[in-house]
């Protein structure tokens, strides 16, 4: 079994007795945004499913990262009309395309020491390869796909809705200094990678 979106301490702490038939993710916006703040921030673009917790949970997503639990780190896209006609849509979940952000909000986390960048890849690509048993996948081998991201460790960029390619064009992100961040954001028009 695969658990898509893990929020709270004690999933956790549950799925940690239980890995020998389970598997779980979380997303960088549960890593990095906690209630009740992100709510007086964001107001209603803060809405998602599951909800953005508060520290203690947050905290206890990062002990699943750092004793194994964790087993991938995930980004949620849908398209801004998902959900039908009338529906009320949750913001993040469903308006943030988070697969421009996650290189650089995972490589701040990483700069700041609350991961290592060996757990940031194996979260990212090998966990996933591992979880899925996806062919030639997840890590630089002979005979492998050399799907790769370059990035530079040094780099610091603000990320602003501006720089957003997507066709939401804002990010729970913006204003947040990055540290790290993909070679290829430095050639973003609107940047302003130093």
């Amino acid at each position: 079994m695969h658990v898509l979106h893990t929020t709270t301490a004690d999933e956790i702490e549950f799925l940690a007795h239980h890995k020998d038939v389970a598997t779980c993710e979380v997303t960088p916006q549960h890593l990095t945004l906690a209630a009740p703040e992100a709510y007086e921030r964001l107001k209603g673009l803060a809405q998602m499913n599951p909800p953005i917790r508060g520290l203690e949970h947050q905290a206890g997503l990062w002990r699943g990262i750092g004793n194994g639990v964790v087993d991938g780190d995930r980004h949620r896209s849908r398209p801004a009309h998902a959900g039908g006609k009338g529906a009320a849509l949750s913001g993040l979940a469903v308006r943030h395309a988070g697969v421009q952000t996650l290189v650089a909000v995972m490589l701040t986390h990483v700069a700041e020491g609350r991961l290592t960048l060996e757990r940031f890849i194996d979260l990212t690509s090998a966990g996933a390869q591992r979880i899925f048993n996806i062919a030639g996948k997840g890590r630089m081998a002979v005979g492998w796909d050399a799907d790769l991201t370059l990035v530079d460790l040094k780099a610091r960029r603000t990320i602003r809705h501006a720089d957003m390619a997507t066709r939401v064009g804002w990010t729970p992100f913006d204003g947040m200094e990055s540290k790290g961040c993909r070679c290829d954001d430095h050639s973003r028009p609107s940047g302003d990678a130093r």
